[in-house]
């Protein structure tokens, strides 16, 4: 389900249950770049000509983290509502189709977060168009025009901005993802159903999780779990930790009735900062290309293959014309072992420029953490024996169906 209502008009918020409603499913896994059934990725360049784009657009706030070890979501509420704000978008030349979520303002210059499926009429597979206008509503109700930045629709990510003199803004601190852990307290605000300027509160209930996307085929890898409702509307707001810092952007809610069933899910900080940057400074957002479709080596799956290592990613299958496909790796055919699909006789990748992999999602962050390009070394188990491959990477194609 998403977390954004979508409306007929302004007047009436009704929720087009026809496009929103119904089941979402997160059973199975689908890589982003790298697609495989257990994926993980951070979000953080860390070297190349580009790791460094756009750290001038890095959001700067003028709120500082809140005092105190407790959690006090009256205290996050006084503080950081004025700064969360509940987003329409208008599409088509009548403007009768519209949806509303929220988003939350990053920057004194005026720069709102929210999500790419808020803003556009994105959905996997197709070619996302932007909404024809776009109002933005604060604490106080006043609305406000709000222009389109950009959008990552890989990581459901969107970018908006209003002039920072139309009103008073009250950017919100971000805080760090990667230190995010289950049990965790955590407040969600935003506009659920309509109801503006709402909070709800629970605890991290995962991290690392991977899920289906709402505006693109590839998967949102390592967005965190919450118990925290996210809800229609609720897509694009801010998920908060104890000291009032954004660790995350509410998106999704995993339903099988239609219902609010307490498994949301939220974009992490981390990764939507990195998309921040990148539309800042090249109003788009890259990412690296390997090509293959990874599955997790298990102790009991390499007993039964035979492999003489317990731990690494099996090679699946390589996408044909793909940076691994150019660089010699070779993929398995699957069969059925202890009730899921598993591979034999593709290459098993045990390290990665040097650290060792214990996971397909150790794979999927290595290249995550790269830009195309860029060159990774691989170690490969082939025929019981082990050999280094190196591959330049590829910038992923828009389109390209890895399921």
């Amino acid at each position: 389900m998403r977390g954004v209502q979508r409306i007929p008009t302004i007047a009436a918020v009704a929720l087009l249950s026809a496009v929103l409603g119904g089941v979402v499913s997160f059973l199975g896994a689908k890589a982003v770049g790298i697609d495989g059934r257990e994926t993980s990725t951070v979000y953080v360049p860390t070297s190349g000509p580009e790791a460094g784009v756009g750290q001038e657009a890095t959001a700067r706030s003028n709120a500082r983290p809140l005092l105190g070890n407790g959690f006090a979501p009256d205290r996050i509420y006084a503080s950081r509502s004025p700064g969360v704000v509940t987003v329409f978008a208008f599409f088509g030349q009548d403007g009768s189709n519209a949806a509303q979520g929220s988003g939350f303002v990053v920057s004194p210059e005026g720069d709102i977060l929210t999500s790419a499926h808020v803003i556009t009429d994105a959905s996997a597979g197709s070619e996302p168009r932007r909404a024809t206008q776009v109002f933005v509503a604060f604490k106080d109700g006043d609305r406000v025009k709000a222009d389109i930045v950009g959008w990552d629709a890989y990581d459901d990510v969107g970018l908006l901005r209003v002039a920072p003199g139309v009103h008073k803004l009250a950017p919100v601190p971000l805080g760090d993802s990667a230190r995010v852990r289950p049990g965790d307290p955590v407040a969600a605000m935003g506009s659920p159903f309509g109801n503006e300027d709402s909070i709800a509160v629970g605890v991290v209930s995962a991290t690392h999780r991977s899920i289906d996307s709402l505006s693109s085929i590839y998967k949102v890898v390592d967005a965190l779990q919450t118990d925290a409702p996210i809800t229609h509307g609720n897509s694009g707001g801010p998920l908060f930790d104890a000291r009032g810092r954004v660790i995350g952007i509410n998106a999704q809610i995993r339903s099988e009735s239609g219902g609010a069933e307490g498994v949301g899910f939220a974009i992490p900080i981390n990764a939507a900062v990195r998309s921040m940057r990148q539309l800042v400074s090249i109003g788009r957002v890259v990412y690296a290309y390997l090509g293959v479709s990874t599955e997790t080596l298990t102790p009991s799956i390499a007993r039964h293959l035979g492999y003489e290592t317990s731990r690494g990613a099996i090679v699946a299958s390589v996408r044909e014309g793909s940076p691994a496909d150019r660089a010699g790796l070779r993929g398995g055919s699957e069969e059925m072992f202890n009730g899921e699909p598993v591979a034999r006789g593709g290459d098993v990748i045990v390290a990665v420029d040097g650290t060792a992999v214990r996971s397909a999602d150790d794979v999927v962050r290595v290249v995550a953490d790269r830009l195309p390009g860029q060159t990774v070394e691989l170690t490969i188990l082939r025929d019981g024996r082990r050999r280094n491959v190196q591959v330049r990477l590829g910038t992923r194609p828009a389109a390209v169906d890895e399921r």
